[in-house]
């Protein structure tokens, strides 16, 4: 009897190496997706929410682009420090609430802020992925697991296009109600196939100040392109523009902080 149980105890698990990387390769290309596939749906919204300008509606994509852009490293440093598989299924889990939220938005500005939010568990699960990637499977298989990652990116940018296409044809709300059936069954997958394996070094904390002056300086460029882009290129309109004060302030919050970013990067190290 005790023979036959240290048999089964040495018996090896099914190998679940493929399945794991089209369920982490999958939420990650959901992520990159959702910075192409709203390009073609600005037409539709703009239409939903009459009055809006041109603008404005640049938010929907930039407040996404910003956002996930500054918390990639800090949120994959979080996933390194509390765990890989919880900071996966926490950002999925943040990433396709919110997309619900987007398809559901009333305003504009809501809709930019649900997006935000949609970019904060991107940003999550993205480096999560690929931390989980170079840790649960097999050393032999992470070269290819990782080319297939990385490739996700080129798919996203190239299907972005037809796929927002299509779905506009119904409504512009189906790019972000298409994100729920795919999110819940990749966090059910992910709960039963994916390991939880913690790393033996402890990461440190990320510079919370510095990620909030990296967006901080990200978000007063994309106000000035936004605010100069909106203008005729005639010299008196765009000092008009100017004179309204958006122009300034971005100037003033970008260059500020640029410079305090630069100064707490250099006393952090």
């Amino acid at each position: 009897m005790h023979e036959i149980a240290e048999t089964a105890t040495l018996r090896p698990s099914r190998d679940h190496s493929t399945a794991i990387v089209w369920v982490l390769c999958s939420a990650a290309f959901m992520a990159m997706l959702d910075v192409f596939v709203v390009n073609v749906a600005f037409t539709e919204i703009g239409e939903s929410y009459r009055g809006s300008s041109l603008a404005d509606l640049s938010w929907v994509l930039n407040g996404y682009a910003i956002v996930y852009a500054a918390l990639l490293i800090p949120a994959g440093r979080f996933s390194d420090r509390f765990g890989r598989k919880a900071g996966f299924l926490v950002g999925l889990g943040i990433f396709t609430l919110a997309s619900l939220a987007c398809a559901l938005a009333p305003s504009l500005w809501t809709l930019v802020a649900f997006r935000v939010v949609q970019a904060v568990g991107a940003a999550a699960l993205t480096p999560a992925s690929l931390g989980l990637l170079l840790t649960v499977l097999p050393p032999a298989k992470v070269p290819a697991a990782v080319k297939v990652w990385a490739t996700t990116s080129s798919f996203a940018a190239a299907f972005g296009p037809v796929v927002g296409g299509a779905l506009v044809e119904a409504s512009w709300r189906w790019i972000f109600l298409i994100n729920l059936p795919v999110g819940v069954v990749t966090g059910i997958a992910a709960l039963r196939l994916v390991p939880d394996r913690r790393q033996q070094v402890q990461a440190r904390m990320p510079d919370l100040l510095g990620v909030v002056l990296l967006v901080a300086v990200i978000g007063g460029v994309a106000v000035l392109v936004a605010v100069v882009g909106s203008l005729s290129v005639a010299s008196d309109q765009l000092l008009t523009g100017f004179q309204h004060g958006w122009g300034f302030i971005a100037i003033v919050a970008a260059v500020g902080a640029a410079t305090a970013f630069g100064i707490t990067s250099r006393t952090r190290r």
